[in-house]
Order: C-alpha cells, then sequence, then structure tokens
C-alpha cells in the first residue's frame, strides 16, 4: 500500500476531528436533547465529560461504557495498531457452587473486540460525554485517521460503534479474541479445579458469535456484526448470558440483528432520553472544580454500574480487568454497604440494587449460617458471594467463640442498614413490611444464639474478629451493629403496628448489652483490644459513621466521638481509599468542613497510600486488584458537605468548607422523603426550597438568620424554634421555601463559579 503523507493524515484527522466535535458519528440528537443545550444540568455535565489525549492502556486509564449489566473498556490493545473494547457482563458467572462463590460462583472473563488500524496510533482525542453516556473522537496513526463514536445502549444493552475512517484508514477491521472462561481468583483455589471448556465460534448470517459452554449448564455468547451506513460503519455487538438453559447464543444474535435493524435515531433518542433524565434529577456544584466533575463522574460511573433490577455491585462493577485478579465476586464485608448510599441522597432510587437483592433472594442467606444454626428463623451473610447471596461450598460466617469464627458476622447487619436508608429517604413502607423487618429480625437471631450473661449482669459477645484488624470479645464492631438493629427493629414493629412477642428480647438485649470498651483513646476494637496500629477499615467506628448512634448535637457525646476519630485518624499509614472518604465524612458530621475537605482531597488528588490510589479515570486499585467503591465512597463524602438527614432534622450546608463561599444544589433526598434545593452565596445560604413526599415531620437547620417561610405559592408558612433550627409543619405533596425575610432571590440551581483551575479527569494533555 502505498504511504500517506503527513499532509494527508493530518488533515484528515483534523477534519474527522471535527466531525466529532460537532457531536459524533451517529445522527443529529433528537429534538428534546437538543432543546436541553442551556440546562444547567447538561452545562454540569458537559464541563465533566473525561478526556483523552493519550492513548489509555489499562483498566486503569481507560474510558468506560455500561447500562448496569454489559461493561465495555476502551485501551490499547496488544500493539501500537490495535484498540480493544474489553466486553464484560455483570451477571455472567460460573455456576459451580460446591466450591466457595470466588471460585465456584465466579465471575468469568469474556473476551474483548480489537479494532485493528493499518498504521500505528499517534494521537487520540477522545470525550466521554456523561450527559449522553457516550464516547466519541478520532485516533490518528502513521498511515491516516479515523473518527468514531460508542455507546452501550441503555435499553438493549448492545454496543454500538459508530466508524467514519479517513484515508489510509479505511481497511481497518474488527475481530473478537475470548478470554479463558475460570475464575483469575488463586487464593484458596481447589487442586482440582479446571476452568470451562473452549468457545465455539459460528456465524448465524451476517452475525458472528462466540459461544462458551459452562460445566455446570448454560453459557454466555458474545455476538457482534458490523455493517454500512454510507461513509459509516456501524458495529452492534452484545453479550448473552442463560443457566441452567442455553439460550444465550439465540438471545444474542437475536439482539445484535434488532440493533441493526432498528432506526438509528430511535435507538440514540431512546438512549439519551434515560441519560439526559438521570442527570435532570439532581445537581451538585461547588467552586473546587475537581470535586465536582468527580462527582458527576461517579454519578454516571454508579448508574453505568447498577440498577434496582439487576446484580448487585461486585468489585469491578460490570468491568472485569482483563487480568481479573482476585476479586471476582461481590464484596459485603464493607464494599457493597458504601457504594451505594450514593443513590440515595443524589434521588436515584431506581439504582438500588440492595433492597431488590434481598427482597428477591433472602432465602439464599441461611446458607450462610453455620449448620447448627440453621433453624429457619436465622440469617447471616458470608463474603464473597455471588449476585444472589450465596456463598458457595461450606463457607459460612463461623460460629463465633470457636475457632471457626470470621469477620463476618457484621456483614448482613451492615448490608440491612443500606435497606433502612434506601426506606428513610422514601419512606416506602412496603420496604420496611417486607423487605427491612422480617430479614433483620433473623440477623439480630443469629447474635442471639452467642450472648451470655456475665457477672457484671451484662451482656457479652464471645470471641468475634473485628474486620482486618484482630480478634476480641465484645468486638465494638459487632456490638454497634446488633444495638442499631434491635433499636431499629424496636421502631420498625412500632410503625408497623406489630406486635411481635421479641420485643421484650429486643429491649432486654438494648438494657443490658455491654457498653463498648474505651481507653484514653476513645473506642477501642474489643475487651482488652486498643487500636495500636494504622488500621484501614473503620469497622470499630461504625457505630459513629454511618450507625450515628452518637450525636455531635449532643455535647456529651462530642468527646467520645472526636477522641476516637483522632486515635484512627493520627495513623494513616495504611489506609486505603474508602479510608479517607469514611473520614471525610465523619468530619462533616462533628462540624469540621476544611479538615473533611483536606481528607477527600487526599484521595481525589492521586495520593497513593499503602500501594492504593485513585486512577487517572476515576477508578481505583488496591495494589495490583481493582475495585470501584472508594471512589462512589468519596463521591458520598461531597454530599455529606452539603446536606445531612437524621433523627428528623435535615440539614443544609452543614459542613461546607471556608474556601467554598458558594454552592447550589436541586432535587438532594434526604430523609423523610424531602426533597432539598438551596442556594449559597458570599458565604451564607441565600434560599433553601423543600418538598415533601412523605408529610413526615420537619426540622431544617438552615443556618438563615431572621428567616421567612413560604410556600409554593407565597403564602406564608407558620414556623417554630426548634432544635437548632425551625420546625414547619409541611403536608405531603407540599413545598415550602425559606429566605431571610424580605429576600426575593432567583431561585434557580447554577453552575457556581470556579475559585481556580482544574484539569479534566481522564488522561487530558
Amino acid at each position: 500500500m502505498a504511504e500517506v503523507s503527513r499532509r494527508t493524515v493530518l488533515y484528515g484527522a483534523s477534519a474527522l476531528a471535527g466531525t466529532a466535535a460537532l457531536g459524533g458519528l451517529w445522527a443529529a440528537p433528537p429534538a428534546r436533547a437538543a432543546a436541553r443545550a442551556e440546562d444547567t444540568h447538561r452545562r454540569i455535565a458537559d464541563d465533566a465529560a473525561l478526556v483523552w489525549k493519550r492513548f489509555p492502556d489499562s483498566w486503569r486509564t481507560g474510558p468506560f461504557l455500561a447500562n448496569g449489566r454489559l461493561g465495555v473498556l476502551v485501551y490499547r490493545g496488544a500493539d501500537a495498531r490495535t484498540v480493544k473494547f474489553m466486553l464484560s457482563h455483570s451477571q455472567v458467572q460460573d455456576q459451580r457452587d460446591h466450591w466457595e462463590a470466588a471460585i465456584g460462583l465466579s465471575r468469568l472473563p469474556i473476551g474483548y473486540l480489537t479494532l485493528t488500524l493499518a498504521g500505528e496510533v499517534t494521537a487520540v482525542d477522545w470525550r466521554l460525554d456523561l450527559w449522553n453516556a457516550e464516547l466519541s473522537g478520532t485516533i490518528t496513526t502513521t498511515r491516516g485517521a479515523l473518527a468514531f463514536s460508542a455507546l452501550v445502549h441503555n435499553d438493549t444493552g448492545v454496543l454500538l460503534v459508530s466508524l467514519r475512517p479517513g484515508a489510509g484508514e479505511d481497511g481497518a477491521a474488527w475481530g473478537f479474541t475470548p478470554l479463558p472462561s475460570a475464575t483469575t481468583r488463586t487464593i484458596r483455589k481447589p487442586p482440582d479445579y479446571v476452568g470451562n471448556p473452549a468457545p465455539t465460534l459460528g456465524s448465524a448470517g451476517e452475525v458472528r458469535y462466540a459461544e462458551q459452554p459452562l460445566l455446570a449448564g448454560g453459557g454466555y455468547t458474545t455476538a457482534w456484526q458490523e455493517r454500512r451506513i454510507g461513509s459509516r460503519r456501524l458495529l452492534a455487538a452484545t453479550v448473552s448470558y442463560s443457566h441452567p438453559g442455553a439460550t444465550s447464543t439465540r438471545d444474542a444474535v437475536r439482539a445484535v440483528r434488532h440493533a441493526q435493524a432498528a432506526p438509528l435515531d430511535r435507538l440514540l433518542a431512546t438512549h439519551r432520553e434515560w441519560w439526559n433524565t438521570f442527570y435532570t434529577r439532581s445537581l451538585v456544584s461547588v467552586p473546587d472544580k475537581w470535586v465536582q466533575r468527580f462527582y458527576w463522574i461517579q454519578l454516571y460511573k454508579l448508574a453505568a454500574s447498577t440498577r434496582a433490577d439487576g446484580p448487585v455491585l461486585a468489585e469491578w462493577g460490570p468491568w472485569f480487568p482483563e487480568i481479573g485478579n482476585s476479586w471476582t465476586a461481590v464484596w459485603w464485608n464493607l464494599n457493597v454497604q458504601v457504594a451505594y448510599p450514593l443513590g440515595n441522597g443524589s434521588n436515584h432510587p431506581e439504582l438500588d440494587a440492595v433492597t431488590a437483592t434481598f427482597r428477591r433472594d433472602h432465602r439464599a442467606l441461611e446458607l450462610s449460617v453455620p449448620p447448627a444454626y440453621r433453624d429457619g428463623q436465622t440469617y447471616a451473610l458470608s463474603h464473597p458471594g455471588d449476585w444472589t447471596l450465596r456463598p458457595g461450598g461450606t463457607r459460612s460466617v463461623g460460629i463465633p467463640g470457636t475457632g471457626s469464627k470470621t469477620d463476618q458476622t457484621g456483614n448482613l447487619i451492615w448490608g440491612l442498614h443500606n435497606v433502612w436508608l434506601a426506606y428513610r429517604h422514601s419512606m416506602d413502607i412496603r420496604i420496611l413490611r417486607d423487605v427491612l423487618y422480617p430479614i433483620l429480625t433473623k440477623a439480630v437471631n443469629f447474635y442471639r444464639h452467642f450472648l451470655t450473661q456475665g457477672a457484671d449482669g451484662r451482656l457479652h459477645l464471645p470471641l468475634t474478629r473485628s474486620p482486618e484488624y484482630a480478634d476480641a470479645a465484645d468486638c465494638t464492631y459487632d456490638l454497634s451493629l446488633l444495638r442499631w438493629g434491635c433499636t431499629t427493629l424496636l421502631e420498625t414493629s412500632r410503625q408497623l403496628g406489630v406486635d411481635d412477642p421479641l420485643r421484650p428480647v429486643w429491649t432486654d438485649i438494648l438494657n443490658r448489652l455491654v457498653p463498648y470498651h474505651t481507653d484514653a483513646t476513645g473506642v477501642i476494637i474489643g475487651d482488652g483490644v486498643p487500636l495500636a496500629d494504622s488500621h484501614r477499615h473503620f469497622s470499630h467506628l461504625l457505630w459513629l459513621y454511618p450507625l450515628r448512634e452518637k450525636h455531635w448535637d449532643n455535647p456529651a457525646d462530642r468527646d467520645i466521638m472526636r477522641r476516637s476519630y483522632d486515635h484512627w485518624a493520627s495513623n494513616r499509614e495504611r489506609w486505603h481509599g474508602y479510608s479517607f472518604a469514611a473520614a471525610s465524612s465523619m468530619l462533616s458530621l462533628m462540624g469540621s468542613p476544611d479538615e473533611s475537605l483536606a481528607q477527600l482531597r487526599v484521595f481525589l488528588d492521586g495520593t497513593v497510600v499503602d500501594n492504593c490510589q485513585l486512577t487517572p479515570n476515576t477508578m481505583y486499585r488496591e495494589g495490583n486488584n481493582f475495585a470501584i467503591e472508594s471512589p462512589l465512597a468519596a463521591a458520598q463524602s461531597l454530599l455529606d458537605m452539603v446536606t445531612q438527614s437524621h433523627a428528623g432534622v435535615v440539614s443544609v450546608f452543614p459542613a461546607v468548607p471556608s474556601a467554598w463561599r458558594e454552592a447550589s444544589i436541586a432535587g438532594l433526598r434526604t430523609e423523610g422523603a424531602f426533597l432539598v434545593d438551596a442556594s449559597r452565596r458570599g458565604g451564607a445560604t441565600e434560599w433553601v426550597r423543600v418538598h415533601s413526599e412523605a408529610g413526615e415531620p420537619l426540622v431544617l437547620r438552615s443556618g438563615i438568620a431572621d428567616p421567612e417561610v413560604r410556600d409554593d405559592r407565597g403564602r406564608e408558612l407558620p414556623w417554630r424554634p426548634a432544635r437548632g433550627g425551625i420546625e414547619i409543619d409541611l403536608p405531603r405533596g407540599r413545598t415550602a421555601v425559606v429566605t431571610r425575610r424580605g429576600a426575593r432571590p432567583g431561585f434557580e440551581p447554577r453552575d457556581v463559579p470556579a475559585n481556580g483551575s482544574a484539569p479534566s479527569w481522564g488522561l487530558p494533555a
């Protein structure tokens, strides 16, 4: 082939870049999306777009697309002539449950599509558009250039990639490489473990496929097809999974054919409509645009990773790293629990797979109970497990006080705290009645098997393991969860009007349960076990956050809260990403906003601590293992700065750092099912608007002196001072607007001015 001149390459790349900048290689945007071009939500989402001016090379650096099931990562292939589209799927797992979940129920690698180019890549100019969940840009090579746009269609789960090759790259070709269908975990891997059989490659008309059978029955199939549309080429690809039936090939081929046959404009319209609507449900804007962009990227990541009708988050979300590593299942000892709260405050109940998982699969929780205690009334949750709560093999949470004890005794109650938060933010009584109450009753029953009365008349727990630290009797981690569980069951039974015969039992536990053990440093790990070394897990501080057993409003609680936190934070040598996120949130609860921001920025700035680091694409690595929960937890830390709600009090801008003189929020959801909009200017709250979905009692702390309270029609509403704020009678469906008396500000959400420059996330120039 004749060489292409440098001038031709540069001209072609420039022309294609212009095409990509005008909206990619799809048809014109639907009218509804175009009409929103000046919308504040869209401007903020557009500003948060990730940018690549350098060729990404891995899971840590590449752009990512997903719809809660099919996941795609894009980065450099084996050589400079290939671009890899790594495919993965959150439902694709093995089904050999005679082995523990991380082995026998392990998530499985699928494979990758490769776009092989004529020349070596010399430059990329890519943009991950959050607003439309689309990746677009140009690739310049030594032989020419091409422009592309890609998305994982929200409704169909089909990857669509539109190409427009320039001169010299007309021959760019797609291929597929399957990965071995075997767990990538090596820890406790049985010597008789074998991978699944090799896939079968085939075609159904113009659709090609790789059919991967499972030894346990069923399997998964990757199907793909490319067709030409004028000067463009459109690839459609998907992954389908079936078990125990063997329908994956039929399903995958059908999905690809439907995608190729459907009007492209219609596919784009439905995809963009879902994502555009998603972003308009809430808004957060702060002057630190590095933090603001990170937050909006985490909203995108959460929505791409999980849906209420899909699998609960595994360690990698839907993005299986090519090398796999060890975290091949669902980790319930912290990871799920810290990933999901963001969906509550950001007003996205449609992402709550935790409540849905417990509702659907709770019967599997008995499998995590040691066999001697399976009485039909006891539940526990071992980890790792699969997305249907099965622990696999003979794994259980172990028996406290014996050599089989594990650090998993509290997993279930902590997971149910997420369900409680989902209820409190929605006030949907069905969550309380059908999910939380019956499962929490059985979770508390697990601890009841092991409570014993000591010589002091108190109820004590035998030796358990404080997660990732040490064994201890009266372990603070377990005591705090048991105390929260009994308190919540008493309150829940009252709300449901249930005269449960266990109410006296729960009351007795609360009255006689041994207090947390303490020393000069505050609350310690357990009886006789101080916190003597750096500890990445905040397990012994769960009572502080997120259970919020103690309250900063109560002066009597402040000393123990601050001493316990300060001692934990005094040695951060072994901290990981979620440690900094938890520390930030704890400091926000304790009225230390500048310290809170400082802890958050340590993580966001890519600081390496204990060989852990936030990656350029906002994923996260711990050594050579990868995860996504820490960045999601860090986004929750930002929410804790701008809104808090607990014990019937809604606080607006409770922990805004002093450098953030302005802020704007809209549509944030709080406990009590309130939707909150507010504006901060000149270092003070300008106005607050609260809409009540459930008619719950409202005590509002806004910081507005001499407030004037009106409804959404401008009529004055009565209020009275209460609990450091004002109490407003706000019936279901009504709205209250609070301003400084006589002030008449504008009430629109806004993108507040930046207080300094900040680069884009991704790999900018």
